[in-house]
């Protein structure tokens, strides 16, 4: 009698873990217009904006609990700076003049989501590049500076935030926001500053599948 028991009830938390699941999408596919406003850390030069977009997925594990994979690009903007006189920096030194880069950027993030109805936050952690800061140096060199040469650079990148949807049906929802802390580590090749503290917006489109 006690074997019967135990075996109805592990049938019933069988289907009722299988009817869970199945309220749950496996899988989320977004895609997403983003703002990023970027600060290089430059002298004399302010925050700058990034457009761009991109999309990713989330492989929901549980009803509350996902794993984000995402991918954003945006287009090219240019950084200008401007020195009266030459300036000796610890990375050499820059001539007098005016410098301008243009550059783009793209990240690639991975980490945890926590959901909560139809809001999320999350931790992401990977990896971007933008040639901005390789055209600066090759700007400056070529005007005489003594700054060593930088390259297209793939730093550690990491985003904290959340954001909410709108379902309009079972398969389909609005991202209105998904606003994020984003934390880029480029070497600088005017100073020896490696943090930049960024702020990034994106709202698109989900599909559940």
């Amino acid at each position: 009698m006690k074997s019967k028991t135990l075996a109805v009830t592990a049938i019933a938390l069988f289907f009722a873990i299988n009817a869970h699941a199945q309220d749950v999408p496996k899988v989320e596919l977004f895609l997403e217009y983003s703002y990023l406003r970027f600060n290089p850390t430059l002298p004399a030069i302010n925050n700058r904006s990034f457009n761009g977009g991109g999309g990713g997925l989330d492989f929901n594990l549980t009803k509350h609990l996902a794993i984000r994979a995402e991918f954003m690009g945006y287009g090219s903007t240019t950084f200008t700076t401007t020195f009266v006189a030459p300036v000796v920096t610890s990375a050499g030194t820059i001539p007098a003049g005016t410098f301008s880069s243009s550059g783009n950027m793209f990240t690639y993030l991975f980490g945890p989501v926590i959901k909560y109805r139809t809001f999320f936050g999350e931790v992401l952690f990977g990896g971007s590049n933008t040639n901005a800061y390789a055209g600066l140096s090759r700007r400056i060199i070529a005007s005489g500076g003594t700054i060593a040469l930088q390259d297209t650079q793939h730093p550690f990148t990491m985003a904290v935030g959340g954001g909410f949807d709108i379902n309009l049906s079972e398969h389909f929802a609005i991202r209105p926001a998904d606003v994020s802390y984003l934390l880029t580590r480029y070497t600088n090749p005017l100073t020896s500053t490696n943090n930049q503290n960024n702020f990034r917006y994106a709202g698109g489109l989900v599909f559940k599948f």
